[in-house]
């Protein structure tokens, strides 16, 4: 027995409002592949997988394009608000929805604590004036009342702020591709070429185990690609702009990761310490003799930590709604005003972030950290979720309506099963980083939390169905 799954539409009554443009939607899609992490996090990649860190960021790459493939067919069938939650509802049963969308909304959560955070340090550093904890709460509340505007207000400023580190990072490769040849005025870098894939202990210097500790810390950067799939139900034409989405994230990835992390390693020897010290862009700039680099790159993070967190906040209010019209959450969280906004959805979302901030600055090795490691492995469980209902779903569609196969997943089912043992072998790999707060606490305790919230969700199926034929009873 199949559940139906009420439809989205972006001009239902009550519900969300097309105000996303075409120009809102692209940079939508291909910021969401750009997070913080590339910027903040790639040098620890490269110190410990070396020029092999390229093939981490390749593998995760391909994971997250097959991944977006699955979402895609199934996006631009049926374009919904809750997009993958909805689909696993219908595809795998209610409690799959239901756990698959509170702990979708969670990982958010948690993530606007870390976003909030990392921008209040950057901002605190340039007016100190203002104390840290002063800066997160302003970014929250400008990011909050944005949100409350229109989903139009959302759009606008995502349109910037992905507009700007999309124009950063195309600069920074093609002013690093200069100067490795030799080819950027007033650069006094050696004209190096590609020497330093190889020249320093080889392309595999830490052997090729590194390459699978490469992908465990590379594979959460990636998170925020399927936010394109929850957007698309609030644009005109959903299911076209769904496959231009899915049908351009492969050169995404491959310029924008790829790219610039091979000019970065191609500039600079992998075990340089100013990786570490000073993070691997501001390093390869500084490299090259571009002044004041490292206020560059701060500026460049604090633009990809404002994008991170406005879309962070409009992810997870559209999951709350999604779950809310499904009745999965309070009714409340599925209504919206007059300008098509989730009022109660965003501010329920809010509240909770300005839990997890406040966590965060008191007690952030405890309580807060804790909470970062329960929703640590959410993104690969979220990426399996799509795996599973896809195999499902694409007998449904085929069966009920085959003429919205507009974007069909290769090689169906192989290459699914194929992606479903990668995710479980990343998620086992994990149990072997016993480090504190490593791999093995995050799929532990992200384990244990959606165990709980599986369990929740049977539970109270089972209720509602026990009410339901008590209801329906005959009087004696």
């Amino acid at each position: 027995m199949t559940t139906t799954v009420p439809k989205t539409s972006p001009t239902e009554s009550g519900g969300l409002q097309a105000g996303l443009k075409n120009r809102h939607l692209s940079m939508i899609a291909i910021g969401g592949v750009i997070g913080a992490g590339l910027f903040v996090g790639s040098g620890s990649g490269i110190a410990a997988a070396g020029p092999g860190i390229l093939v981490s960021y390749a593998l995760v790459g391909v994971l997250v394009v097959l991944v977006m493939r699955m979402l895609g067919e199934m996006a631009a069938a049926n374009p919904t608000s809750g997009s993958f939650s909805a689909y696993a509802d219908r595809a795998l049963g209610r409690w799959a929805g239901f756990t698959i969308g509170w702990l979708y909304w969670f990982f958010w959560v948690v993530v606007l604590a870390v976003e909030a955070t990392a921008g209040a340090k950057i901002l605190a550093g340039w007016i100190p004036a203002v104390p840290q904890w002063g800066w997160a709460l302003i970014v929250m509340i400008v990011l909050t009342a944005t949100n409350l505007a229109s989903v139009s207000s959302y759009g606008e400023f995502e349109f910037w702020f992905a507009g700007i580190k999309v124009v950063a990072i195309a600069a920074f490769i093609v002013i690093g591709g200069l100067a490795l040849f030799g080819l950027l005025p007033g650069s006094d870098h050696p004209a190096s070429g590609f020497s330093n894939l190889t020249a320093h202990g080889g392309f595999l210097p830490n052997g090729p185990g590194a390459i699978l500790t490469g992908v465990l810390m590379v594979v959460f950067s990636f998170m925020g690609s399927e936010i394109v799939t929850l957007a698309a139900g609030e644009t005109a034409d959903p299911r076209a702009a769904v496959t231009k989405a899915t049908n351009s994230v492969i050169w995404r990835i491959a310029v924008f990761y790829l790219g610039s992390i091979l000019v970065v390693v191609s500039l600079l020897r992998w075990d340089d310490p100013a990786i570490l010290k000073d993070g691997s862009y501001v390093a390869a700039l500084s490299s090259i003799g571009i002044p004041h680099a490292a206020q560059i790159m701060n500026t460049i993070v604090l633009t990809s930590v404002l994008s991170c967190l406005n879309s962070g906040l409009y992810t997870a209010s559209r999951m709350a709604f999604s779950l809310g019209r499904r009745s999965d959450a309070p009714a409340a969280f599925g209504q919206t005003t007059g300008r098509g906004v989730p009022r109660a959805a965003i501010l329920a979302s809010v509240v909770f972030g300005f839990v997890a901030v406040a966590f965060n600055y008191l007690w952030p090795d405890t309580v807060f950290q804790f909470l970062l490691n329960a929703s640590g492995a959410i993104a690969l469980f979220v990426w399996l979720v799509i795996c599973f209902s896809q195999l499902r779903m694409r007998k449904i569609i085929e069966r009920e309506s085959p003429e919205k196969l507009v974007v069909r997943m290769w090689l169906y089912p192989y290459l699914t099963w194929a992606t479903i043992a990668l995710i479980t072998f990343v998620l086992g790999y994990m149990l072997t980083d016993t480090a504190d707060g490593g791999g093995r606490d995050q799929v532990v305790l992200s384990t244990l939390a959606a165990a709980g919230v599986v369990a929740f969700a049977l539970i109270r199926e089972r209720l509602s169905k026990r009410n339901s034929t008590h209801d329906t009873a005959p009087l004696s």
